[in-house]
């Protein structure tokens, strides 16, 4: 709410006129400085939620001071202050005010976004392609999770002293892979339908699964404060009896859901009636005490075997890609990265934290491909280097940490240095590695057609 003073200098059409401008001075912020670095990210071949990133950073806390939550208690940029109090007629300190009184609403629209990515990515799920390649994706999955959680969430708390949930939290981070990134690398060379990326895919499903359960957990945890082995082995068990019962509805339930679908007729039933999946799922993960975002992805889940998913994913991923726009941007506008600045002797061991995590979150996943028999050549460092990048979903770890306030700034700047590192760098290997390789000529042509 407003300071009583404030509400006596400034009236309701002055504060309705401000709220107006900051909500489409906010918006255009955020999209034109997302849209110009996604762009530039696209031409240097890069995941274009690393512009998206950057933009925040750019206009956040660390640059230009645009788009601050108020959580982070930085001063906002007078010279938008003025701008808008003048138009208004207002003063700065009352545009100050409304900013932080109305900041809520671009907090709801960037969930929003993020259960809508959460949902895309398991409705993106390819659970028969999983089965195809089950006991070499689960091998490299379970690999993948525990070897970059355990060493990392060790090495924190006992190599650098770090608190034992901030530690827990920042090994989660590093146990889930980006199936999207890297899809669209392996489709490029070719190589996607190859044995070896559909073990990276299978596997990367299971890590996102996996990821998603220690997340809520942890979360649900923090909240609590608590860290018990009662609890613990509560919410692990309900996390995944939940999972379990979303992929038993993908084979019962997803008919019934295109049954109900079919006999719809009014303009946009397919993405309403997804959307009202999404909305019972995340009320039933919070209703037994887990994260919503649990909830989101297993809604996801549970439709990935109806016969409308093509037609719910083109329905979802405009809404997905417009509010996790917003969700990116918020999560570089709130990271503090001078903290990161080697020239300040107090940043040292910050800098030698993310420096350990990066290395962790490599050698982790670097070595899930060798974790695997097969009678079947593969090039295991393929495999290994396709479960490397944590994307999209190593920042829905982060922007969910950094909501629950688990982490620390120099924490929360070392988890993000991991996370557009590993995704950096896993593109780039990947091409290195498969240059030269061709892909199986059947395959190829398979995938031109």
């Amino acid at each position: 709410m407003l300071a009583p003073n404030l509400l006596l200098e400034v009236g309701n059409n002055q504060i309705e006129t401000v709220e107006t401008l900051l909500e489409v001075g906010r918006y255009l912020v955020i999209f034109l400085a997302a849209r110009a670095l996604a762009e530039l990210m696209v031409r240097l071949k890069l995941p274009t939620i690393l512009g998206e990133l950057v933009a925040g950073v750019l206009i956040g806390v660390t640059g230009l001071h645009l788009i601050l939550p108020p959580a982070v208690h930085a001063e906002l940029n007078q010279g938008m202050l003025a701008l808008i109090g003048n138009c208004a007629g207002v003063s700065s300190e009352a545009v100050a005010e409304i900013y932080t009184d109305s900041f809520s609403s671009l907090e709801a629209t960037a969930k929003l976004g993020l259960y809508a990515l959460l949902f895309l990515t398991g409705l993106e799920s390819e659970l028969d392609e999983l089965m195809a390649v089950g006991q070499q994706a689960t091998t490299v999955a379970i690999t993948g999770v525990l070897l970059p959680f355990s060493l990392g969430t060790t090495g924190l708390y006992i190599l650098f002293h770090v608190p034992l949930f901030p530690a827990v939290f920042a090994g989660a981070s590093m146990t889930a892979t980006s199936i999207g990134i890297t899809a669209s690398v392996f489709s490029e060379l070719k190589f996607l339908k190859t044995r070896e990326g559909q073990t990276v895919i299978g596997a990367a499903v299971l890590d996102d699964i996996f990821g998603i359960v220690i997340l809520a957990v942890v979360v649900a945890l923090a909240a609590d404060g608590v860290l018990s082995a009662g609890p613990i082995l509560q919410l692990v068990l309900a996390a995944a009896v939940f999972v379990a019962v979303a992929l038993f509805l993908s084979r019962t339930a997803a008919p019934a859901f295109d049954w109900v679908l079919d006999r719809l007729k009014a303009p946009g039933e397919v993405v309403v009636a997804a959307f009202v999946v999404l909305g019972l799922c995340c009320f039933a993960a919070e209703a037994i005490g887990l994260e919503a975002a649990l909830g989101a992805f297993a809604a996801g889940l549970i439709l990935s075997a109806s016969k409308h998913t093509a037609a719910i994913q083109q329905s979802v991923k405009p809404l997905a890609a417009l509010f996790a726009t917003v969700f990116f941007v918020l999560i570089g506008s709130s990271l503090d990265l001078s903290v990161m600045n080697p020239f300040n002797p107090d940043n040292r061991e910050g800098l030698v934290v993310a420096l350990f995590l990066l290395a962790v979150a490599i050698a982790g996943k670097v070595a899930a491909g060798w974790s695997y028999l097969s009678v079947q050549k593969t090039n295991r460092l393929v495999v290994g280097l396709g479960m490397m990048p944590r994307g999209e979903v190593g920042l829905i770890f982060l922007g969910l940490g950094s909501q629950a306030g688990i982490l620390s700034a120099p924490l929360e700047a070392a988890i993000l240095l991991m996370v557009i590192g590993t995704t950096f760098l896993a593109p780039v290997l990947l091409r290195l590695a498969l240059s030269g390789v061709e892909p199986p000529a059947d395959l190829a042509a398979e995938q031109a057609a």
